[in-house]
């Protein structure tokens, strides 16, 4: 139950995707008080790119909460109804840069919701640069947004382990369940007086902040020339979405994209003539992987353009043509 402090304390919610719902929906079942909802404008998407609402437009619908999707931040058509809406408190979860126009405008302040510890891993892609770099842990911050990117004052932070198992997709589960928690105890403590935010430079030396920089797709193409555990945690951090990836050479056609989504490494001594990186061994049966910098990557699980995502051993029993090499 919400406490009588919160019960006229509005909300006004902007996010996207269905990280950002829990959240969202925690907040209203919690009994706090939503004004509006702001996400991005629909978008074509499937065959007929029909347009589509975002997974937190599509609750916010559900439970008649009023929603606002602006193209630009800026507009001042936008800025006046969110200004009518009297709100007290902003929150931002997976969403676009706030402008200070936007950020400034309630009385309790706007906070984020961020995934990871910051200051570690401020940017676009958090969890995965998070797994691809090897941490052991990581968690959720909440902090107040200021005019830089994920730089204001740190609220409150929650730990958690990253297990040797862990990819993209199910990192992203633990923290989106573990996030919405936080953003519960952040709106509760701000509204009562009760938090003390703390500058992101007093928790780590600048010079020894990793950064998570939005992914492209030259970021996500394996690099051969790594190291085995390397190539396990890259592909592990791009799982299953964007998806690391390479290209499959063969007898006289031309390579063709594989996403790769799981992998494990096979350190290997050489002690002269090591095969070239990227060179593919494979029974044509059971087992197909690629020298590396310090022995051979196994491939587990992999993905042909126009395909559906299989097992190695599927993918062998199917596979047409005479493949050479990884690229």
């Amino acid at each position: 139950m919400v406490n009588s402090s919160l019960k006229d304390c509005r909300i006004v919610f902007m996010g996207t995707p269905e990280f950002a719902v829990a959240s969202l929906q925690a907040l209203v079942e919690a009994g706090y008080t939503v004004a509006a909802v702001v996400t991005s404008p629909d978008k074509p998407a499937g065959r007929g790119l029909l347009l589509q609402p975002s997974p937190v437009k599509q609750y916010a619908l559900a439970q008649g909460i009023t929603v606002l999707q602006p193209v630009k931040l800026r507009e001042e058509a936008f800025l006046h109804d969110l200004q009518q809406l009297n709100a007290d408190l902003f929150i931002v979860v997976a969403f676009r840069m706030i402008p200070e126009a936007v950020w400034h405008m309630p009385r309790l302040g706007t906070f984020n919701l961020h995934a990871s510890l910051l200051p570690k891993y401020r940017g676009a892609a958090p969890i995965n640069w998070a797994i691809i770099n090897g941490e052991a842990e990581t968690g959720v911050t909440t902090f107040f947004i200021d005019e830089n990117i994920d730089t204001g004052k740190i609220l409150l932070s929650e730990k958690v382990k990253i297990s040797p198992d862990d990819t993209a997709g199910t990192l992203h589960d633990t923290l989106k369940v573990v996030g919405k928690m936080l953003t519960l105890k952040t709106v509760d403590a701000i509204a009562n007086g009760c938090i003390q935010p703390v500058p992101q430079e007093s928790t780590c030396s600048a010079d020894k902040i990793p950064t998570a920089p939005k992914l492209f797709k030259d970021t996500c193409r394996i690099s051969w020339q790594k190291k085995g555990f390397e190539l396990v945690n890259f592909i592990r951090g791009l799982s299953p979405y964007p998806a690391a990836w390479c290209e499959l050479a063969a007898d006289g056609a031309a390579p063709q994209p594989v996403k790769v989504f799981a992998a494990h490494a096979e350190p290997t001594f050489f002690a002269e003539n090591p095969p070239q990186p990227g060179a593919l061994l494979t029974d044509g049966r059971s087992f197909l992987k690629a020298a590396c910098a310090d022995g051979f990557l196994c491939i587990d699980e992999l993905q042909l353009s126009g395909k559906k995502r299989m097992t190695t051993e599927a993918f062998l029993r199917g596979v047409r043509g005479n493949f050479k090499a990884w690229r």
